[in-house]
This record gives structure tokens, C-alpha cells and sequence, in this order.
């Protein structure tokens, strides 16, 4: 308040502060400065999987002239190490260091992998298109090494960037702050696909080199934005005399008691459920509702939407106290019915409700994703916050790839009997294939709540906890 009581307008920090989503989950500790350099290191991933799984598979295909099953391995190759982010999460919790630091040099590391694989990528795909005199095996070896390290550094990056998030933020803002990083995903998805849609459009050799080499430039300007100062110093914990469990001793004991193993049940039951779809509702559109190209191009917009509410509502939810479980299973539940419209738009040749079912698989893919995540959080004790986090990651990321190449592989299987009649006069139309895979993912949302209730029931009946309801946590499993 000023001398004369009026009220002093706001200083533009503190209207940006309130302005801007997300914002409260800046703390003390965490300032909201601190936070959004952190989050950059999302950027950098959200960039990465666009140049990797959309601007360069249709460019491969369409651009360089390559058979399609060459670019669905190499877009496939960086799953290979999806698995391994609950060792690299393991490893950076357990790293040993007279400098004092744990997860920076993992950051810095998974940095410079996918520098180095960007650094080679244009050069491997030129003379794997045989544009050049170069043997195509060399395109092929030197293609496949670039995607591997690509793939590797991302998932080597965003498991030390988000055991690091963990670290460093109060556990009463963790949900807010997981919020934040989502969204930060999706919005350096969203940026680097128009903007590499842009700078490819006038497509040439040279320019694609430019792009994927601009694009290494990017990741390591991001990244290393986003790690300066952020972690603090603490050579006790990485002393090179320090004796730690080895690995299998450590994973034993974070599936002590089955809670873990039941959260990572529900994650990869989840993540196939709402990735199934991602090669498959553009084309359901065209083929089945008759949406024109430009129409199906705004899916993507609608499902990032509808994930950014859910994120958003996730972090106001969890904030205010509302159980993470419960949560992610709420947004499970929202997915099955967001399935449903997809499914019932076909015989009602409803684009409407095609459009309103595509926003809602993205918000309850955000609920869901938000509240696993947070509770992957909760497992992490005595500083191994990267195992578990690895772990989720890992299950997370193998069980989409997976659902993604099982759900095209089901509607070409299930379209192709149906368009030779062996189903019979009923199913012989088009949409026969895309509504079985999405049958499919409502069953595996069933199968994730039936694995994620009893968590919540557990946490429902924790001392301080609110009292029981029915619901969610009380179906029979």
C-alpha cells in the first residue's frame, strides 16, 4: 500500500508471475526463473522426437526416396534404449564425482549424444537415399548410429533432468513442477514442428543439413541453459570411497511391497492405451469421416490442447491436495469415454463429435501421464529419485513405442480381413480396423484402473488421509 492507502500497481515480474500458467509452482527455493531454465532441457526432447518421429520420417520417405521399412526401423531404433533409463537413472544417483555433482554430468552427456547424432545424421540419410557415389551400406550403418545416439542422449537427458527437477523442488510443489515440464514438452513439440515445417518447405539437400545441424546447434544451447547453476554441490554424496548397493539390490528394494510394480503395471497399460492411436486417427478421419488434409493436420492441435488442460487441471488438482492415483485414474477413465466419441463418430458421421473425442484422449493422456509421474516421484527415498524416475520412463516409453507399431500393425491386420469379408457384411467397411485398436485401448485403460485402484485405495486410508468414497479405488480387481 502507498502513503495515501492506494494500492502500488504491480511490478511487470509480478504480472508475469501471474499471468503466465503454471506459474505457482515457483517457490522460495525453486524461483520461477530457476524453474523455466530448468524446464529448457524439455525444449531440447520435444525437438528431438518431432526431427526424429514426424519432419524426418516423411522426408525419408517422400523427399529422399527411402523404402518405408528402412525409415520404420530407424525411427524405432531409439526405443532400444528406452529400456535401460532405470539403470541411467540408477547410475546418476549413484555417480561418484570429486566435483560434487550427480545428475549435471549425465545431462551434459546425453547432450552431447545427440549432438554428435544430429552432427552425422543429414550426411548418413543423403547417401542412404543413393544420392550420392557412396556404398549404401555406409548410409545405412551411419544412419542407424545416428539415431541410436539421438535416441540415447534423449533418454539419458530427460531421466537426469527430471531426477534433477526432484531434487532440487519442495515435495509440496512436485506436481506443479511436473505440470511445467509437460507442458514445456509439448510446447517445444509444437514450436519445432512448425518451425521445421517452415524451413523444409522448399525442400533441398543442403537445406535438410542445415536444419538437422541447426537443430544439434539448438539441443546444446537449450541444454546447457537449462543445467548452468542448477545443481548443488555435494561431494559427499558422490565421493569416489563411497560404497553403494549394486543395482539389483536397489531395484529389489524399490519393488518391496508391490506398490511400485503395480504403478509401473498401470504406466504401461496407460501409455499403449493413449499412444496406440497416434499413427491412426488422422487417417481414420480422412478414410472414414472424409476430412480433408488440412482438417486432419488441426488433430494435432486439438490433442495438444486438450493435454495442456489436462496438465493445467493436474496441477491444480494435485496442488490443492487431491491423491496423484486417483487422479491418473480419473484420467483413465476420461480416456475410455473420449474412445467411445472417436468410436461413435464413424456410424453417426459426426466430425463434432470426432473432434470433441481427439481433445478428450489428450486431456486424459495428460491427467494420467501428470498423476504417474508424481507418483513415481513419491517412491524415490534416500536420494534415488533417478531409479525410480528412470523406471517410469522406461516403461512409459516402451510400452507407447510398443502400442504404437502393435495398433498400425492390428488395423492393417483386421482392415485387410475385413475388406475380404471373412468378418462378415457388417464389418467390411473402412472404419472396421481403427475401431478394433480402439476397443483395444479401452480394454487396456480397464486393464491400467484395475491395476492403479488399489493404490489409491491405499492412500485413501493412510493416516491424515480424507475419508473413503466409493469410486475409482473400490472396483472390484
Amino acid at each position: 500500500m502507498s502513503d495515501g492507502g492506494r494500492p502500488q500497481p504491480m511490478t511487470w515480474r509480478q504480472l508475469m508471475a501471474r499471468m503466465l500458467p503454471f506459474a505457482d509452482s515457483a517457490t522460495t527455493e525453486l524461483p520461477l526463473g530457476r524453474l523455466m531454465r530448468l524446464a529448457m532441457f524439455q525444449v531440447s526432447v520435444g525437438m528431438a522426437a518431432v526431427l526424429l518421429t514426424g519432419t524426418l520420417n516423411r522426408v525419408m520417405i517422400v523427399e529422399l526416396g527411402i523404402s518405408g521399412w528402412i525409415v520404420a526401423l530407424m525411427v524405432s531404433l531409439p526405443l532400444v534404449f528406452a529400456p535401460l533409463r532405470a539403470l541411467i537413472g540408477f547410475k546418476s544417483d549413484t555417480h561418484k564425482s570429486v566435483l560434487g555433482w550427480r545428475r549435471g554430468p549425465y545431462i551434459w552427456f546425453g547432450s552431447m549424444l545427440q549432438f554428435g547424432g544430429f552432427a552425422i545424421m543429414p550426411f548418413a540419410l543423403l547417401i542412404l537415399s543413393g544420392d550420392t557415389h557412396g556404398p549404401i551400406i555406409v548410409g545405412e550403418i551411419a544412419a542407424a548410429l545416428a539415431f541410436l545416439l539421438v535416441g540415447l542422449g534423449m533418454h539419458t537427458t530427460q531421466t537426469a533432468g527430471l531426477a534433477l527437477a526432484t531434487d532440487i523442488a519442495p515435495p509440496e510443489s512436485r506436481p506443479r513442477v511436473v505440470a511445467l515440464l509437460y507442458v514445456m514438452l509439448l510446447v517445444g513439440m509444437l514450436l519445432s514442428s512448425l518451425i521445421f515445417g517452415a524451413l523444409l518447405e522448399d525442400f533441398s539437400a543442403l537445406r535438410l543439413i542445415q536444419v538437422i545441424q541447426g537443430a544439434a546447434v539448438f539441443t546444446m544451447a537449450l541444454n546447457m541453459v537449462a543445467l548452468w547453476r542448477q545443481e548443488v554441490r555435494d561431494p559427499a554424496l558422490t565421493a569416489p570411497d563411497r560404497d553403494h548397493a549394486p543395482f539389483a539390490q536397489h531395484w529389489r528394494t524399490l519393488m518391496a511391497g508391490g506398490r511400485a510394480g503395480r504403478l509401473l503395471c498401470a504406466v504401461g497399460f496407460g501409455a499403449a492405451a493413449f499412444s496406440m492411436q497416434d499413427v491412426l486417427l488422422e487417417p481414420y478421419g480422412a478414410q472414414v469421416l472424409g476430412l480433408s488434409v488440412g482438417a486432419t493436420t488441426a488433430l494435432t492441435a486439438l490433442w495438444a490442447w486438450g493435454a495442456l488442460a489436462g496438465f493445467a487441471l493436474a496441477a491444480h488438482r494435485l496442488g490443492e491436495g487431491d491423491e496423484c492415483h486417483r487422479l491418473a485414474g480419473f484420467g483413465a477413465l476420461f480416456g475410455v469415454g473420449a474412445f467411445s466419441l472417436v468410436i461413435f463418430a464413424a456410424p453417426l458421421n459426426s466430425t463434432a463429435l470426432f473432434c470433441v473425442g481427439v481433445a478428450g484422449i489428450g486431456f486424459g493422456g495428460g491427467l494420467f501421464s501428470v498423476g504417474t509421474l508424481t507418483a513415481a516421484m513419491a517412491l524415490a527415498r534416500d536420494g534415488q529419485s533417478g531409479l525410480a524416475l528412470g523406471a517410469w520412463g522406461a516403461v512409459q516409453a516402451t510400452a507407447a513405442g510398443v502400442g504404437i507399431a502393435f495398433g498400425g500393425a492390428m488395423r492393417d491386420l483386421v482392415s485387410s480381413l475385413a475388406s475380404k469379408g471373412a468378418l462378415g457384411p457388417a464389418l467390411s467397411g473402412p472404419a472396421t480396423g481403427y475401431t478394433f485398436v480402439y476397443h483395444l485401448e479401452i480394454g487396456l485403460l480397464f486393464a491400467a484402473l484395475i491395476a492403479i485402484g488399489p493404490l489409491a485405495r491405499h492412500a485413501a486410508t493412510q493416516p491424515g488421509a480424507p475419508p473413503p468414497k466409493f469410486g475409482l479405488a473400490e472396483f472390484p480387481t
